[in-house]
């Protein structure tokens, strides 16, 4: 498996970590009554603001990773995954990793730089796998 197919799995799991982050004190926090609903009305109970910051940032790794997932498909299908890229695909993994301590503690402007770093090094692999 190539390195970036590698992170990229790990990615995933990172996913799953951060949601089952958010969903425990979700559903302490405003109850399984609603969390299991359709969930048609709003929620009669808020979550707490550290439980919302780890919503957000569970829902920005879902964007995240769908740009994530084109690299690695551009780069692997294209014969293109290099040490450039497999090092962009691990900056990319240990920002994401440190994007959701930094969000829950409202880490400004930190969170927003460590976002750019893995946005970032994205765009290098798709451009790496574009050029070479």
């Amino acid at each position: 498996m190539s390195p970036e197919l590698t992170v990229l799995a790990l990615a995933a799991l990172l996913q799953v970590v951060q949601y089952v982050t958010f969903a425990i004190p979700a559903n302490i926090e405003i109850g399984p009554g609603y969390t299991s609903s359709a969930r048609d009305r709003p929620p009669s109970r808020e979550m707490s603001i550290g439980t919302g910051r780890l919503q957000r940032a569970l829902n920005n790794h879902f964007e995240g990773l769908i740009l994530f997932t084109i690299a690695v498909i551009v780069v692997t299908l294209g014969d293109k995954s290099s040490a450039f890229t497999a090092a962009c695909a691990w900056i990319f993994l240990a920002a994401r990793v440190l994007y959701v301590p930094a969000y829950w503690l409202g880490l400004r402007p930190w969170r927003s730089l460590i976002w750019f770093v893995g946005f970032l090094s994205t765009v290098l692999m798709i451009l790496a796998a574009l050029l070479t």
